[in-house]
C-alpha cells in the first residue's frame, strides 16, 4: 500500500529548462562574485565525493556541492530524519579553510593519508571542524582554493552588491515552482523570508503597481522595480536632496560641505574627491566629480561611512612604552572549549582566542603519561592535550593576527621531571621566538611592545637570585618560595579534594626546575602582599595573579594605589572559581584602574565579551591598548570612584539618534515569525557614565524598522568609556531574543550620520544588518 505521495515526475524537457535555469543563476551570481568562468568555482558547482573523517573508526564517504547561490554548501546525508536546513551550511559560518592535517582531528585520525588530499573547514561559532579528505590533490586543492575565494570575493563585496546578492537568493527561494515568475503568494511568502510582515492590502498594492504587464505574476524588469521599492532608503533620500541639485548631482564643493559640516572631517577638502572616485557607480558623475544617490548610499554603507573610526584600525597608539602601560588582550583558561567541569579541551581553543587577538594564554600543566605533560582543568572531567601540540599551537598562530608579544600564562602543577620536559619543549618548538634574555640590558623597567614584537614571554615561578646567585649551581629541585594567589584549581577544590591531598602528604609547596625557572625573564610570579613601600620597590618584572573579587575589593578601596602598583608592575586578573559554567565578570573596573592581564572566558558569549572585543578592536586589532595619560602619570591622583576635577580630559555631552534598521536576521528560523526589534545603547565606564537607555518596538519588521529617536548622554571619563549597542526581538511574555550588537569605545566614535555594521553573539560580522544612526558629541560647559 502506498503510504507517502510521491512528488510528480518533471519530464525530460522540464528538467533540462531546470537545470539550464540552474547554470544561469550559478553564472550570474558567480559574475556578482567577480569569478566569471573561474575553473575551481565550476568544480565546486558540480561537486565532488569527499570522506567526512569524525574519529579512528568513523569515517564515511558524502557528496558536498556548492548551491547555486554560490553561498551555500549541500551536502548528502543518508540519514532519513536530517531535516534539509541540516544538510547545508553558509560560506558566511566559515572562519578558514586549513589545507593537511592543521586540526586536532585531522593530527589524530588521518595521518595514514597524504597531507595533500586532506583538508579542514574551520566554523565561525562553537561548531566541530569538519574534517574532509578529497580523492586526489587536484579535488582538494579546488575545494581549497575554490572556498577560499568565494570567502575573500564575498568580504569584498560592497554593502550594495551583497543586498543585492541575499535580495535574489530569497526571491530564488520563494519561487517556489522555479518559473523565473513571482505570483502575488509567493511574494508574500518572499516578503517574510526577508523578516517583514506586510497586511494582504499592503502586499497587494505593491504588487499590482510592479504588474505593469497585468499577468498577475511579477518577471525580468517588473521584479526589478519590486527590488527598487523594497530597498528605498528615504531617509538617506533626505540627506542626499539637501546637497544635491535638481538633476539629482552632489557636486564636489556640497560634498566637502556635507563632510565638514555634518560628518565632522576635518580632511573633507582632500576626503570628498576620493570618495566620489571610490565609491561613485556612475562614470558620468565620476568625470563631473560629483555624487548620484547610489554612490553617496555606498558611501555611508562603506567602511568611510562607519561608526567606528577607520584610522583606528592601523596602529596608532605609541608603541614604546614600557609593557605595563597598556591593556593586553588576556584569555583565562585558554585551553576550554564549553565549560570547566566536563567540556572539551582543545589546541583549537588556542587558534580561536590568538586570532581573535588574544595576546595572553594561559596552560594548566600537569603530569601526563608517559613523561609528557598533558593540559586540563585539574580536579575536573575536561579533557586533556598534550603540552607539546598546544606549543606547537601557539607557534604557529601567535602573530597572524598581531605582531606584539605574546604571554604564555603557566599554571605549574607538574613534577621537576616534566616541568624539564615542558621547558625542553618550549625551547625547542619556539626557538627564536621564546625570549630568554632581557632586551637591550633593561634593567629597571618593562620593554616595550615594539621592542618585544615576534617575542613570546613566559610568565611563571622563578627561582630566586638568594637561592641561586650566579643561576649555575647544581641543585636543580630548589623550592619555589610559595604557592600563589594564581593557583585557580586550588581555589576550585572543595574541602573533600583539599583533604584527600593532604592524606596523601601533598606538599602545598612547588619544586621548581631550573631549565623551567630559566623561560621566565619578564614576568615572574610572586604573591601578593600588599601595595609597595616606595622606599623599598619591589623589582618590576615580579607579578600577581588575583581573582576578581580581591581585584575588585582592591579597586573599591584603594584605587589610587592599585593606579599606581599598575605602573610599574603588570596585574593578572582571573575569574572566580564558582565560575564553572565558564560565565565572566565585567572588566571595565578593572581597567579603570589600570590591571592590563584582566584574563576572560573567550569561549562564553555574552556582554563581557561584547565589551572586551569592543575595547580591543582599536589600535588595530593589535591586542594593546594604551592606557590613558592619567592612569600612566606616577604623580597622579585619579580615582574612578570618586571623580574630582584632574586632567582626565574634558568632559562630553553625546547625542544619538537611532535612525533606522536594515535587513536584522531572522531569530526564530520559522518561515511566519518576523522579529519585533528595539535598540538599547549602553554606556560602560567609570561608575558616573554607566547608563542604558532604550527605543521603542517597532513591530514586525525586520527587514527596515525605523525609529527615529534621540538620546543624550554625558560623559565624565570619555577615554574610559564604552558604547554598546544592542538589538533584541522584543517579547512580551518571555526574555527578549538576542538578535545583533556592535560595541566600540567612545574615543573612535566617528560623528554624523553612520552605520553601525552588527556582530554576532559570537561577535562575527552579519553580512549585511546594519544601524543607521546620527551622532554628535559636544564639549559640556
Amino acid at each position: 500500500m502506498q503510504c507517502f505521495r510521491r512528488q510528480p515526475k518533471r519530464s525530460v524537457s522540464q528538467e533540462n529548462i531546470l537545470r539550464e535555469q540552474s547554470r544561469r543563476v550559478a553564472a550570474l551570481n558567480g559574475m556578482r562574485l567577480g569569478l566569471k568562468d573561474d575553473k575551481d568555482l565550476k568544480f565546486l558547482l558540480k561537486g565532488s565525493q569527499l570522506l567526512k573523517v569524525k574519529s579512528g573508526s568513523w569515517r564515511k564517504e558524502r557528496f558536498y556541492k556548492l548551491q547555486e547561490d554560490c553561498k551555500t554548501i549541500w551536502q548528502e546525508s543518508k540519514k532519513m530524519l536530517r531535516s534539509p536546513e541540516s544538510q547545508i551550511f553558509s560560506i558566511e559560518d566559515i572562519r578558514d579553510v586549513r589545507a593537511g592535517h592543521k586540526t586536532e582531528g585531522m593530527e589524530k585520525y588521518a595521518k595514514d593519508v597524504p597531507e595533500y588530499r586532506c583538508f579542514s573547514i574551520i566554523f565561525k561559532d562553537q561548531r566541530k571542524n569538519l574534517d574532509l579528505i578529497a580523492s586526489s590533490e587536484d579535488d582538494a586543492n579546488h575545494w581549497i582554493s575554490g572556498l577560499a575565494k568565494i570567502i575573500a570575493h564575498s568580504n569584498s563585496m560592497n554593502q550594495k552588491e551583497k543586498l543585492q546578492h541575499w535580495i535574489h537568493t530569497c526571491l530564488r527561494k520563494a519561487d517556489k515552482n522555479k518559473d523565473n515568475k513571482m505570483s502575488l503568494k509567493e511574494l508574500k511568502n518572499f516578503l517574510k523570508e526577508v523578516n517583514i510582515e506586510v497586511d494582504d492590502y499592503h502586499a497587494k498594492k505593491i504588487f499590482q503597481h510592479c504588474d505593469k504587464s497585468k499577468t498577475e505574476a511579477l518577471e525580468d524588469d517588473e521584479i526589478e522595480e519590486f527590488y527598487k521599492i523594497l530597498t528605498e532608503r528615504k531617509e538617506i533620500d533626505k540627506i542626499f536632496q539637501k546637497y544635491s541639485d535638481a538633476e539629482g548631482f552632489m557636486s564636489c564643493q556640497n560634498l566637502v560641505r556635507f563632510l565638514y559640516e555634518t560628518q565632522q572631517e576635518e580632511d573633507a577638502v582632500v576626503a570628498a574627491p576620493a570618495l566620489i572616485q571610490r565609491y561613485e557607480p556612475n562614470e558620468r558623475a565620476k568625470r563631473g566629480n560629483a555624487m548620484t544617490k547610489d554612490g553617496f548610499l555606498m558611501y555611508l554603507l562603506s567602511d568611510d561611512g562607519n561608526i567606528f573610526n577607520s584610522t583606528h584600525r592601523k596602529v596608532y597608539q605609541d608603541m614604546t612604552q614600557p609593557l605595563s602601560h597598556y591593556l593586553v588582550s588576556s584569555s583565562h583558561n585558554t585551553y576550554l572549549m564549553e565549560d570547566q567541569l566536563t567540556g572539551p579541551s582543545s589546541t583549537e581553543a588556542y587558534i580561536r582566542a590568538l586570532t581573535k587577538g588574544c595576546r595572553c594564554v594561559e596552560l594548566d600543566c600537569w603530569d601526563g603519561p608517559n613523561s609528557e605533560p598533558v593540559i586540563y582543568h585539574g580536579y575536573t572531567l575536561t579533557s586533556k592535550i598534550l603540552f607539546s601540540d598546544v606549543i606547537k599551537a601557539i607557534k604557529n598562530y601567535a602573530f597572524k593576527t598581531s605582531p606584539y608579544p605574546v604571554i604564555i600564562s603557566l599554571e605549574n602543577h607538574c613534577s621537576v621531571d616534566q616541568q624539564k620536559v615542558m621547558a625542553q619543549h618550549m625551547t625547542t618548538i619556539l626557538q627564536d621566538m621564546l625570549l630568554v634574555a632581557p632586551v637591550d640590558g633593561n634593567k629597571s623597567q618593562f620593554p616595550s611592545p615594539e621592542q618585544l614584537k615576534g617575542k613570546i614571554l613566559v610568565k611563571g615561578k622563578k627561582l630566586s637570585r638568594q637561592e641561586d646567585p650566579a643561576g649555575t649551581n647544581g641543585n636543580n629541585n630548589l623550592e619555589a618560595e610559595d604557592v600563589s594567589d594564581e593557583d585557580e584549581a586550588a581555589e576550585m577544590e572543595d574541602e573533600s579534594v583539599k583533604t584527600e591531598i593532604q592524606q596523601k602528604g601533598k606538599s602545598d609547596t612547588l619544586k621548581l626546575a631550573k631549565e623551567l625557572s630559566d623561560t621566565v625573564v619578564y614576568c615572574k610570579s610572586v604573591h601578593f602582599n600588599g601595595f609597595e613601600d616606595p622606599s623599598h620597590p619591589r623589582a618590576f618584572y615580579e607579578m600577581s595573579s588575583f581573582t576578581e573579587s580581591k581585584a575588585l575589593k582592591l579597586a573599591q578601596e584603594s584605587a589610587t594605589s592599585f593606579i599606581h602598583h599598575n605602573i610599574r608592575h603588570l596585574s593578572r586578573i582571573y575569574p572566580a572559581g564558582w565560575r564553572t559554567d565558564s560565565s565572566n565578570y565585567n572588566p571595565i573596573d578593572l581597567w579603570n584602574v589600570g590591571c592590563q592581564i584582566v584574563a576572560l572566558n573567550f569561549q562564553t558569549a555574552g556582554t563581557e565579551m561584547d565589551v572586551y572585543q569592543g575595547r580591543f578592536q582599536d589600535n588595530g586589532f593589535s591586542g594593546y591598548v594604551l592606557k590613558p595619560e592619567f592612569l600612566r602619570d606616577e604623580q597622579t591622583k585619579f580615582n574612578p570612584k570618586s571623580i574630582t576635577e584632574g586632567t582626565w580630559g574634558r568632559k562630553k555631552k553625546l547625542l544619538l539618534k537611532i535612525i533606522s534598521g536594515q535587513q536584522l536576521p531572522k531569530v526564530n528560523k520559522s518561515k511566519n515569525s518576523i522579529v519585533d526589534p528595539k535598540v538599547t545603547i549602553e554606556i560602560h565606564g567609570v561608575q558616573q557614565d554607566n547608563n542604558k537607555k532604550q527605543t521603542k518596538v517597532i513591530e514586525n519588521n525586520g527587514f527596515n524598522p525605523k525609529w527615529d529617536e534621540e538620546f543624550t548622554f554625558d560623559i565624565e571619563i570619555p577615554a574610559l568609556a564604552l558604547v554598546r549597542f544592542v538589538v533584541e526581538d522584543f517579547d512580551m511574555s518571555t526574555k527578549n531574543d538576542f538578535i545583533g550588537q556592535y560595541t566600540l569605545p567612545f574615543t573612535s566614535l566617528k560623528q554624523g550620520y553612520r552605520h553601525i555594521h552588527l556582530l554576532t553573539k559570537n561577535g562575527d560580522p552579519y553580512s549585511s544588518s546594519t544601524l543607521f544612526v546620527y551622532i554628535n558629541i559636544e564639549d559640556c560647559d
